[in-house]
């Protein structure tokens, strides 16, 4: 039997919890997007001042990666072996492979026909943005992601996302 060094190890077990806790931010980009479930306004909005800021949606961020690790943790010993990293990986790909199964089916028969993979094609191609991606293939994505949605979606600037904002931007109109 043979072992992983103890770099590739930590390697894997850093991209793995790395992973696990960006998974968050990709989640809050609701229906029809990517990700899974976006969660309620009142869910993020902790103090319940009816706006909600960035710090929350960090601290929301946050709790949920903690609740992920320990789901991934599933001897309960603090640490993620490649085994459980793994394991999550998979489950998360499992359910992203069925979303996107369901959203290219478009008649809902339980296959995908070649005019249903050209329609989503074409759908993409003059869906919002300009198409353009960045240097690892994601559109928009990269560094201050999170920041930017915030941005985008608080369209009177006032550093905290109303009932109506939030609501805005899981629609894909957050856009100034």
């Amino acid at each position: 039997m043979t072992f992983p060094s103890l770099k590739t190890l930590s390697l894997s077990l850093m991209a793995g919890a790395a992973a696990l806790s960006l998974s968050t931010i990709a989640e809050a980009r609701g229906p029809g997007g990517k990700g899974g479930e976006r969660p309620a306004f009142e869910e993020i909005d902790a103090n319940g001042d009816g706006g909600v800021t960035i710090e929350e949606i960090r601290a929301h961020a946050e709790a949920r990666a903690a609740e992920r690790f320990a789901a991934a943790d599933t001897n309960g010993d603090g640490g993620l072996s490649p085994e459980e990293i793994a394991a999550a990986a998979q489950g998360r790909a499992d359910d992203r492979a069925e979303r996107r199964f369901d959203r290219m089916d478009a008649n809902d028969d339980g296959l995908i026909t070649q005019d249903e993979l050209q329609a989503r094609g074409e759908a993409r191609e003059g869906g919002d943005g300009d198409g353009k991606r960045d240097g690892h293939g994601r559109r928009g994505g990269g560094r201050g992601g999170m920041e930017r949605m915030f941005e985008r979606a608080d369209a009177d600037s006032n550093g905290s996302l109303s009932a109506e904002e939030w609501a805005e931007m899981g629609q894909g109109r957050g856009r100034r």
